[in-house]
């Protein structure tokens, strides 16, 4: 990432700290803005109250490296003639976020305050974040409005991306309502993160201490900034930040007052988990995909293992970037010992049963959760309980074909439920969206972005914490048939399915009539069954739509084998982006 050591003079021309924050982004020129002067807050830290040059006399405890700026804006984004965003002074990574929005997003813009990069301890032999510079993990971003709302709000980073993951989704969105907000890379990134740690599972097992390190860390510079400790901390985040929120709450609910989990990934030692379903899109896509006598059979292994009837659009894309490199890469973490001495920790790319001679390794296509008794251990130490002690929202897509929902939030939802916490709980499931809103810009006419569902729920928690007003009850949301999509979404309104349901929210989109429910066991052993979704209508085949209509006809050569090497040099050179 670009980084700016001390802005030029045109930067420090911009509005006053304390500022209303402005609608909408786009670029703008340097000469547009104007003088910045600072009142009390904040602005103490900022030298002669400009706002283009370090900031003094904030300190993050046990950061060992850190670095704060005075900035014109905390947003990403530049409204015409307003402040530059960090997009514009060299304070965010538009790599690290990249495909998390849809085109036509709207977000806040003119937000002033401190931003303070910097790094905590980490002595892992193998660093995986240049970020900044620095060739150090553990990195982190808090910032802090000039005009603070008394409140912060703390999230880890998505996938195996890094602590700017989350700038235009969220970071965005709170620091504008007033929120100090605190990011971190999670103490490993990129898709070799599984080389950090020394036992199975233990680089997702540092996640865990990076996010409550930060929170505390955060709640005391806040309060060292401000003069008063935060009123309101909410944990929030996508993925495997989602994951995070889920796994804090459980843990550490007196760090915080609620949070807002975006379809978390699930980990259960004795599933479901990611190994046990996208072995079997590994497995069976390929053959889907080649349109033979074997295609349905292909197809219906796939349903049955979770994915969505109404997904197939997403197959093609998600196999050639998602599925192969997730399994492998999460695989080597918690199951290094599947593969031969001598063989890559993380597999072959899109290896297919009897590609590789035995002696030098193995595929993942042929992978066999149940029978790897060690992975399940390595799991186990990391896997949810459903027992949060915070109120908490969930959102998650049901045309989500990287963390399908049946295998997912749906279980999530009954554990909660049968761990006495469905008070606490709402979950709302978003019709036609998937994983990443960025797909929303392929396939407007089949999905929906959840961001602007993420939204109303953030502020419904707010409402639920804050003042004791209920939230919509947990319910589906179906996408609207006209309107602003993008950056609109209403809740259920009352009188649908509620929150504590043993079922869950009533499906009436696609994944209504999906395959029968999924009989997994919980944490403890005991049997967790039902798929949260509406009873069977339809065969269990769901819908198989042919290969014409799926579009998928013209991938097939692209993609279909592990013998073809464009297909794996194209994975290769992409990054993990869930």
């Amino acid at each position: 990432m670009r980084r700016i050591g001390a802005l030029c003079a045109a930067l420090c021309t911009a509005g006053a700290l304390g500022a209303a924050p402005t609608a909408g982004a786009a670029g703008v020129s340097a000469a547009s803005v104007g003088t910045a002067q600072a009142p009390a807050g904040v602005a103490a830290h900022c030298p002669g109250g400009n706002l283009g040059g370090p900031a003094t006399g904030i300190t993050v405890k046990g950061a060992p490296m850190q670095k704060a700026a005075c900035l014109p804006s905390l947003t990403t984004g530049t409204a015409p003639g307003g402040p530059l965003g960090t997009i514009a002074t060299g304070h965010t990574d538009v790599s690290d976020w990249a495909g998390l929005a849809a085109a036509g997003t709207t977000n806040p813009t003119g937000v002033p305050g401190v931003q303070v990069d910097g790094y905590f301890p980490d002595t892992d032999p193998l660093q995986h974040s240049v970020e900044n510079g620095w060739n150090h993990d553990a990195q982190f971003v808090l910032r802090l409005p000039a005009s603070w709302n008394g409140k912060l709000v703390i999230t880890g980073a998505p996938g195996v991306r890094k602590q700017y993951a989350s700038d235009q989704i969220i970071s965005d969105y709170v620091v504008a309502k007033g929120y100090a907000y605190a990011s971190t890379d999670k103490g490993n990134s990129g898709t070799n993160f599984f080389t950090d740690g020394t036992t199975p599972g233990a680089a997702v097992a540092e996640w865990h201490q990076r996010v409550t390190e930060l929170a505390q860390a955060a709640k005391a510079t806040v309060g060292q900034v401000y003069g008063r400790a935060p009123a309101r901390t909410y944990m929030t985040g996508i993925s495997n930040g989602g994951y995070l929120t889920r796994w804090q709450l459980e843990h550490h609910p007196d760090i915080y007052d609620g949070g807002v989990d975006w379809e978390g990934t699930l980990l259960l030692a004795n599933g479901p988990n990611l190994f046990t379903y996208l072995p079997t899109a590994l497995a069976n896509y390929p053959t889907y995909a080649g349109g033979g006598s074997g295609a349905a059979a292909a197809h219906d292994k796939m349903i049955a293992a979770g994915y969505a009837p109404g997904s197939e659009f997403l197959w093609a894309d998600h196999y050639a970037e998602y599925w192969d490199l997730t399994q492998r890469s999460y695989r080597a973490s918690f199951d290094p010992g599947f593969e031969p001495t001598g063989a890559p920790q993380d597999g072959y790319p899109f290896c297919q049963h009897g590609a590789i001679p035995a002696p030098l390794g193995r595929c993942d296509a042929d992978y066999v959760y149940a029978n790897r008794p060690a992975a399940h251990t390595a799991v186990g130490n990391v896997s949810l309980t459903g027992r949060i002690g915070k109120p908490m929202l969930t959102l998650h897509g049901d045309l989500d074909a990287l963390l399908p929902i049946r295998t997912d939030s749906d279980v999530y939802n009954r554990m909660i439920n049968a761990a006495g916490a469905g008070a606490l709980h709402r979950y709302y499931v978003i019709g036609a969206g998937n994983h990443v809103d960025g797909r929303y810009d392929l396939h407007p006419g089949q999905l929906r972005p959840i961001l602007p569902c993420y939204r109303v729920a953030f502020a419904a928690l707010e409402g639920w914490v804050e003042r004791g007003t209920p939230p919509p009850p947990s319910g589906f949301v179906p996408k609207p048939a006209s309107g602003d999509v993008v950056n609109s979404c209403a809740l259920p309104a009352a009188g649908t399915t509620g929150a504590g349901s043993a079922s869950g929210p009533v499906r009436s989109g696609p994944t209504a009539g999906t395959a029968g429910p999924l009989a997994v066991t919980g944490p403890t052993g005991t049997a967790v069954s039902g798929s949260g979704a509406a009873p069977t209508t339809g065969a269990v085949s769901g819908d198989k739509r042919s290969l014409a209509a799926t579009g998928l006809s013209s991938a097939v050569p692209a993609i279909a084998g592990f013998a073809l090497l464009g297909a794996i040099a194209l994975a290769r050179r992409r990054r993990l982006r869930s």
